[in-house]
């Protein structure tokens, strides 16, 4: 790399070992220099604030703060600061929503060293970065039908396992309104059954089984 000040980075992430992995891995690159550490979303957003590091390397579940609050939070707060998603999460809803917050880059965990690297200085020079398999789980997300506000209510209740007649009570809807909005979502999720619809949105990234 050419000579030059270092790209100063910020890395954040509830687990120590994956801090500290990112951390090891920035280091290589010598045009590269990890200026603070973030355990939580909060501090994440503080110390973007703080320390203006020129890339912000972010997790997207994180206690305190929704990743893509903490990245929404960070572009309005510093906008100076260019924010890179780290996730092992690759479904179509995380990518979109994170681009959508304002993230200049997506990139998986499992991702190597070298595309990390490439990937922070992408994102510092001004390009977006977004990792082939995150991509190719946005390009679905684009060309597919978005559930409303309502039918993503439906789905969580769904997931819950509760019963159309469950979902009224709890909505304060009509039990055949229900049965409408589960019709259109199984049809928006190219599903034939309930169980199918649940995993589909999982592995699309709509839901979520358990918060991590």
């Amino acid at each position: 790399m050419t000579a030059g000040p270092a790209i100063r980075v910020l890395v954040a992430d509830d687990h120590p070992v994956v801090r500290e992995g990112l951390r090891a891995l920035v280091s290589l690159g010598t045009d590269l220099e990890v200026i603070g550490e973030a355990s939580n979303g909060l501090e994440a957003v503080s110390k973007a604030v703080f320390h203006r590091p020129d890339v912000a390397l972010i997790d997207l579940r994180m206690p305190g703060l929704h990743g893509h609050g903490v990245v929404s939070a960070i572009r309005s707060q510093a906008p100076d600061v260019r924010v890179v998603v780290v996730s092992s999460f690759s479904g179509e809803e995380d990518v979109y929503q994170a681009l959508r917050a304002g993230a200049n880059g997506y990139l998986l965990k499992d991702s190597s060293r070298e595309e990390l690297l490439e990937c922070i200085r992408r994102v510092h020079a001004g390009a977006a970065y977004i990792s082939p398999a995150a991509a190719k789980r946005l390009t679905a997300r684009l060309g597919g039908s978005e559930l409303t506000p309502r039918e993503q209510d439906v789905l969580r209740l769904i997931v819950a396992g509760c019963t159309n007649k469950e979902i009224g009570t709890r909505l304060k809807v009509a039990e055949g309104t229900v049965k409408a909005h589960v019709n259109r979502i199984l049809q928006k999720l190219d599903a034939s059954s309930r169980t199918q619809a649940i995993t589909e949105a999982v592995k699309r990234g709509l839901v979520r089984l358990y918060e991590p």
